[in-house]
């Protein structure tokens, strides 16, 4: 082990992580980035295909953005965001007003995705009250959903990983069992369904709905849920059932949206709008932390009166608007407003997809392979005829990615399930690269 890293273990805890695992596999000290490319102080190079936790978007150290993020450093690093403002905040405002889903025109700045979801939750609840509906208090969620870290965003998520522990001290959200496209209770396939596990939600909001303000979704893909993916189809049914019952549905983008599902997007694909939306993640494409919620004006307007009537939205973030984000959140659309990147990553998701599912769906261990745009799922299994999941205490997929990292991919499975959801940019031979090694430790890992 390196001096730096001994430094790292003696000072940092790691987030999602178990400390007692880095005895073995040692902090990687990265020196370098290029492209999809991460070069260690050894000089090791590593691809990385999970994108740093989805949100680098267009390769590191992109020439673009490094240079737009330098040159407003030298103007203005900081402003306070109250009665204040700044040419790159509104630049991108007005930018993004123009190609988010109709109606999302009010931008709601804070500094992660996590802290976007808790205030779009709280403009829905504050809303209601003010609106003549203080009854409406609670929120919906799907099962295995996935909002964020925080108490408000970790109560509107079902992933036992993270919320288990700390249900005692999270607040009581309603649950509707949500889509389970490769193990659907009825029988269907979600390239040609109707969709019928949206009975579901008929009967949550049926129950609920008077007394709910908000229900939150990840649009077609949930993420940490193992890269689920469901039909755009269920998205129209879930706003249909919002519009009868006066909730709002908030769309949590801040994995899927930038292109990552083949559209700007995710809401696109179901040509339906949210009543707020929130982003991060590839908003700045990785450089800097910071996320919105972005509404309607029908939302903005109940909150618009004389400071005497308390109807005011006082929630903030002392880095609320950061000019060095916005200035990184402007660099991102200018490389991507005239549609190449996209159309590019477009045609090499179907690329992507086939080389795939020729190398791994023949596989004994191979239950599934999923993808939406760039991103592609492959669950392991331990039968794959009865769809019997793997020993989760193997710890098959960590095996994996230990050996994935020897051989120069960053792989960081979801349980038992393998995916890949690299930046846009990514070149074929990469691709071809990428799988060829992941083929190579599941070999070596399930044939022991």
């Amino acid at each position: 082990m390196n001096n730096l890293a001994e430094k790292d273990l003696k000072y940092i805890w790691h987030p999602c992580s178990q400390m007692k695992d880095y005895e073995e596999l040692k902090p990687i000290v990265i020196e370098r980035g290029e492209g999809v490319y991460l070069y260690d102080t050894e000089g090791k190079r590593y691809v990385d295909v999970i994108s740093s936790w989805w949100c680098n978007l267009l390769g590191h150290c992109n020439p673009h953005i490094s240079e737009e993020l330098k040159k407003q450093a030298g103007k203005l690093e900081h402003v306070i965001f109250a009665n204040f403002t700044h040419k790159q905040a509104i630049r991108l405002c007005e930018r993004l007003s123009k190609i988010l889903p109709e109606g999302l025109c009010k931008f709601n700045f804070t500094d992660n995705g996590s802290s976007a979801i808790e205030a779009a939750m709280k403009v829905s609840f504050q809303y209601h009250e003010q609106t003549g509906n203080p009854q409406k208090t609670r929120f919906m969620a799907l099962s295995e959903a996935y909002h964020g870290e925080t108490i408000g965003a970790l109560s509107v998520g079902d992933c036992d990983l993270y919320t288990k522990l700390y249900k005692p001290i999270l607040m009581d959200v309603i649950k509707i069992e949500g889509p389970d496209c490769y193990r659907c209770p009825y029988g269907k396939c979600r390239d040609n369904c109707n969709c019928e596990c949206a009975q579901k939600a008929v009967e949550t909001f049926a129950k609920y709905g008077d007394e709910t303000c908000a229900l939150l979704v990840e649009p077609l893909l949930q993420g940490s849920a193992g890269m689920k993916i469901y039909p755009p189809l269920y998205l129209k049914k879930l706003r249909e059932l919002c519009d009868q019952y006066n909730v709002h549905l908030i769309a949590d983008e801040i994995a899927t949206g930038y292109g990552r599902t083949g559209k700007m997007f995710a809401f696109e694909h179901a040509g339906v709008s949210p009543d707020i939306m929130c982003l991060s993640k590839g908003l700045t494409g990785g450089y800097m932390p910071m996320a919105l919620f972005v509404t309607t004006q029908k939302i903005y307007d109940a909150f618009y009166d004389d400071y005497g009537t308390g109807k005011a939205f006082m929630h903030s973030h002392t880095y609320s608007g950061n000019p060095l984000a916005c200035s990184c959140a402007n660099a991102v659309l200018d490389l991507m407003e005239d549609g190449t990147i996209l159309k590019r990553a477009q045609e090499n998701a179907i690329y992507f997809n086939n080389i795939i599912k020729e190398k791994f769906l023949s596989h004994p261990n191979v239950g599934e392979v999923r993808h939406i745009g760039l991103i592609n799922a492959i669950e392991l299994v331990k039968n794959k005829e009865t769809k019997e999941p793997l020993d989760s205490s193997l710890r098959t997929g960590y095996q994996i990615y230990k050996k994935a990292l020897k051989k120069g991919v960053i792989l960081r499975p979801l349980g038992d399930v393998i995916y890949f959801n690299p930046p846009l940019i990514i070149e074929r031979k990469d691709m071809d690269f990428v799988t060829d090694i992941a083929l190579e430790c599941l070999n070596e890992i399930l044939s022991n």
